[in-house]
C-alpha cells in the first residue's frame, strides 16, 4: 500500500483511515493488519496506531489474538445480518429527523463531494471505492443528528454487515444506478420535505419492516428495490 502522510498524528485519523479500508474491502475479513506496516504508511509513532487498533477493536472491525496481533473480525452470519440491517436503517432514518434541520450549504457540498466519489467509482467499476463513498455518505447522515453514541452503535452495525454493501452491488444491472439512487436521496433532502425524505432513505436499504412501503414508493421512483 503506498504512504500516505497525515496532517496530524491522531489516533483518531488513523482509526478514519483503517476502517475506510476495512469497511472498503481494502482488508480482507482474517487478514492481518500489521502495526509497523501502519506506522510507516501513515509515518507515525507505534503509540497512535495502537490506540487506532484499540478503537476499531472496540467496534467490533478488528480482533486481537495473542501473540498475532490485529486481524479483521468476522462478519455476523446471514441470519444475524437479516436482523441487523433493519435496525441500521431504523438508526438512520432516526438520526435524520434529528439532524434535519441542521443540514446547510455546506453538508450539500460535502454530499456532492461524496456523490462525485461514487460517480468516479461506478464508471470505473472500482467496488472498493464505490464501498467506501456508499459508507461515507450514510455515515455522514448519521453525523448530522450531532449524538456520538448513534455514530458508535451505527460504525458497530456496519462493521457486522460491512460485506452486504460489495454484494448488493452484484446485484445491479447497471452499476450507475447506485450512483443515480443516491443523487435522489440528496434530492430528497433539497426538498426540505422531512417526511418524504425519511420514507425515501428507508426504502434504499432493504429493511424488511419498510418492505409494503418500499414497493408502493418505488414504482413510483421507477426503477428496482436495490440495497444501499
Amino acid at each position: 500500500m503506498e504512504s500516505k502522510p497525515l496532517a496530524r498524528s491522531l489516533s483518531s485519523q488513523i482509526a478514519d483511515h483503517l476502517r475506510d479500508d476495512v469497511l472498503s474491502g481494502v482488508y480482507q475479513t482474517g487478514e492481518p493488519i500489521r502495526q509497523e506496516e501502519v506506522v510507516d504508511r501513515y509515518r507515525v509513532s507505534r503509540t497512535p496506531v495502537r490506540e487506532a487498533l484499540i478503537q476499531l477493536e472496540q467496534e467490533g472491525l478488528i480482533e486481537m489474538v495473542p501473540n498475532c496481533g490485529a486481524r479483521v473480525a468476522q462478519t455476523a452470519p446471514d441470519a444475524v445480518q437479516d436482523f441487523l440491517i433493519p435496525v441500521r436503517s431504523v438508526i438512520e432514518v432516526f438520526a435524520l429527523r434529528m439532524g434535519f434541520d441542521k443540514i446547510t450549504d455546506a453538508t450539500f457540498q460535502a454530499w456532492e463531494a461524496i456523490l462525485e466519489r461514487m460517480r468516479e467509482a461506478c464508471q470505473a467499476n472500482d467496488l472498493g471505492a464505490l464501498a467506501s463513498a456508499d459508507i461515507a455518505f450514510h455515515r455522514s447522515v448519521i453525523q448530522l443528528s450531532g449524538e456520538p453514541s448513534l455514530l458508535r452503535v451505527w460504525t458497530s452495525i456496519v462493521s457486522q454487515v460491512r460485506a452486504y454493501f460489495l454484494a448488493c452491488y452484484a446485484e445491479y444491472d447497471d452499476l450507475m444506478s447506485v450512483y443515480r439512487e443516491h443523487v435522489t436521496i440528496v434530492e430528497t433532502f433539497r426538498d426540505e420535505n422531512l417526511p418524504e425524505a425519511t420514507r425515501y432513505l428507508s426504502t434504499r436499504i432493504r429493511d424488511p419492516l419498510f418492505s409494503a412501503l418500499s414497493e408502493d414508493l418505488l414504482r413510483q421512483q421507477q426503477f428496482p428495490a436495490r440495497c444501499l
